[in-house]
């Protein structure tokens, strides 16, 4: 099971005080998340997902912004894989993004690029010819439709499954559905599910429960399970760690219901 830390997303600072323009300043926290969880519940984060900013907070694509984040995070978490947005909210259409796709200096690892969104094979394609792996993030089951049928879907790192903001009493279905079509069209697929905001901590309790790569961080959730304000990444992520763990010594998977 693969934990996967989303530090950002396409929040801005003034959403939390953890949360900065400042790469080193995400960065340092991601680091903290990664040196205290394997720490004490030895479940490593394994991978980080981030949103690179200009210096006004704003999500961006543009070369001279993503290289400095990428820098900053190779330096704080060198042995973790590293993963960026693609958003389509980033740029203002499929031949833009692929433009600033192509003026990357500094690589990640994996990027992910919404199925649901206009040029999305596009991008994926840019990125696999860059040779960045593509995680494509499924929002709904039309996305996973599309995905599905997707020349490209076999290529890919692995499928987001990203519950939206829905009542945690839909998140199963909501999960059952999306994760029914995905393992029927290509039952080898690595799947990371997970939810943002009231959908957060339900789904990560059926990928725990599923046995699946989930992931946490202020990008999903800024509040604990309990409805307190998170302090930081880094508890977000000790957290998680320690249910992970927990999950290791309980036998069987339970489908989400």
């Amino acid at each position: 099971m693969l934990l996967q830390v989303c530090p950002n997303g396409a929040r801005t600072p003034d959403e939390h005080p953890a949360l900065s323009a400042d790469p080193s300043a995400v960065a340092a926290d991601v680091a903290a998340s990664v040196q205290v969880n394997k720490a004490t519940t030895h479940v490593g984060v394994g991978s980080v997902h981030v949103h690179p900013k200009d210096p006004d907070g704003c999500d961006s694509l543009a070369s001279e912004h993503v290289d400095r984040w990428i820098r900053a995070f190779r330096g704080a978490c060198p042995r973790v894989e590293l993963g960026v947005t693609t958003g389509a909210w980033s740029a203002s259409a499929p031949a833009e993004r692929c433009a600033l796709i192509g003026e990357w200096q500094e690589l990640p690892d994996v990027a992910s690029v919404n199925w649901h969104e206009d040029g999305a094979e596009g991008v994926a394609d840019l990125l696999l010819s860059r040779g960045i792996g593509v995680e494509a993030g499924i929002w709904t089951r039309e996305a996973a439709e599309q995905w599905a049928v997707s020349p490209l879907a076999g290529r890919c790192t692995r499928v987001l499954v990203e519950i939206q903001d829905i009542p945690g009493d839909q998140v199963p279905a909501e999960a059952r559905t999306i994760l029914g079509i995905i393992r029927a069209a290509r039952p080898a697929s690595r799947i990371l599910l997970h939810g943002e905001e009231r959908s957060a901590w339900p789904a990560f309790e059926i990928a725990r429960g599923l046995r699946l790569d989930t992931r946490i961080g202020l990008e999903d959730a800024l509040v604990l399970p309990d409805g307190a304000v998170a302090a930081s990444n880094a508890q977000l992520v000790d957290l998680c760690g320690r249910r992970l763990a927990d999950c290791r010594r309980e036998p069987g998977a339970t489908p989400p219901t």
